[in-house]
């Protein structure tokens, strides 16, 4: 990044509105710049009232440095939220009159202000998030298919124009990208991203993630690393989540504190039970588990049952709502095993649930 983004003496380049900052202090426009290239935005510079008007309305956020806070007042700019000036002294009383005939929402000081205008800069570019889905799904006990189902849902997504990501948080499961036929695509993986803290700029890191059949994958490499910090999970979850409708979240059948992060931030969790005594026995103490830190949790009942046990029985052994059935899909494992992906074909009983699950999720009720 460099101060000639959209310079005063020319217009800015075309594409979407950028943060605009309006400053001639050389030592605030750079510490602005570093705050910006934290939160991985970039931004917009006026260095007079001005060449601040051509892009006042259009900007999703406004920082105005103390030094032109007087020019922009006497320039009767129109009135606009967004608006944030930074203060050069805490002892110069005159700033606060300035800030309200400015219309500002925020008088800061920095460095005490730094943490609150990455967060603010990040969010005038990818949005605060809270608006997309995040599906968690497990499996009631080893082999259920919970992964099978995480990689066609996300993939049933994504062929219907969906911005999805889909997250492989069970180290030891073998893989998404070996699921998905992807394990040669380049991009980061967990490892990568186990001592992320803070803000990560969602963008920045779909973009180096690997992009797999129109959707973008967050997976395992194959060396030794097996564990996520907390801190790390919380970041990574929501910055593919300010930036994705659809998050799906491969979950593994134990609940460790980076678990539980995912867990808790997931809107809907999915366990998939098969028909078996057995599976319903391990999927009630699973269940157990997740109820403590998910709030919708739902059953996708997986037949058939070698003992005729009922859909119907195996919700009321665990008290749970049904959100959909898995049927048997013809020559799924000999697809998996040549690398094509389950439900790739959008054709086939997995394909169906898939879509009738989508379908629930986006009516925000249960099935």
């Amino acid at each position: 990044m460099s101060r000639a983004h959209a310079p005063s003496s020319r217009p800015a380049p075309s594409g979407p509105a950028r943060p605009l900052v309006v400053t001639g202090d050389e030592q605030l426009l750079d510490d602005l710049l570093r705050l910006a290239a934290a939160a991985g935005v970039d931004l917009d510079v006026a260095d007079g009232a001005g060449a601040a008007l051509r892009g006042w309305a259009a900007a999703p956020l406004v920082v105005v440095g103390a030094d032109l806070s007087g020019a922009l007042c006497r320039a009767a700019l129109p009135r606009r939220g967004a608006v944030a000036l930074v203060g050069a002294d805490l002892d110069d009383a005159s700033v606060w009159p300035r800030a309200v005939e400015l219309g500002a929402e925020h008088v800061l000081f920095l460095p005490d202000a730094e943490s609150w205008l990455v967060e603010r800069l990040a969010d005038a570019t990818e949005g605060p998030g809270g608006e997309s889905v995040v599906v968690g799904v497990v499996g009631g006990r080893g082999g259920a298919g919970a992964s099978v189902l995480a990689a066609a849902l996300a993939l049933t997504a994504a062929r219907r124009g969906s911005s999805t990501t889909l997250v492989d948080a069970d180290p030891l499961g073998g893989g998404l990208d070996l699921v998905l036929g992807a394990e040669e695509c380049r991009g980061l993986r967990w490892q990568n991203l186990a001592h992320t803290r803070g803000r990560v700029a969602g963008t920045a890191l779909r973009e180096a993630l690997p992009q797999v059949s129109g959707l973008t994958l967050l997976a395992w490499d194959r060396g030794e690393g097996l564990a996520v910090p907390p801190e790390a999970a919380r970041a990574v979850l929501a910055a593919v989540a300010r930036t994705s409708d659809l998050v799906v979240v491969d979950l593994p059948r134990r609940l460790d504190p980076a678990v539980e992060e995912l867990v808790s931030r997931c809107t809907t969790t999915l366990l998939v039970v098969p028909t078996e005594i057995r599976a319903v026995a391990a999927a009630g103490r699973m269940a157990a588990g997740l109820g403590l830190v998910t709030s919708d949790l739902r059953l996708v009942v997986r037949g058939p049952s070698p003992g005729r046990l009922g859909t119907g029985e195996v919700a009321q052994a665990l008290a749970l709502p049904v959100a959909g059935h898995l049927r048997p899909e013809p020559r799924l494992a000999a697809d998996l095993e040549r690398g094509r992906p389950p439900g790739g074909s959008g054709r086939g009983p997995l394909a169906e649930t898939c879509a009738a699950l989508l379908d629930e999720l986006a009516a925000g009720g249960t099935a």
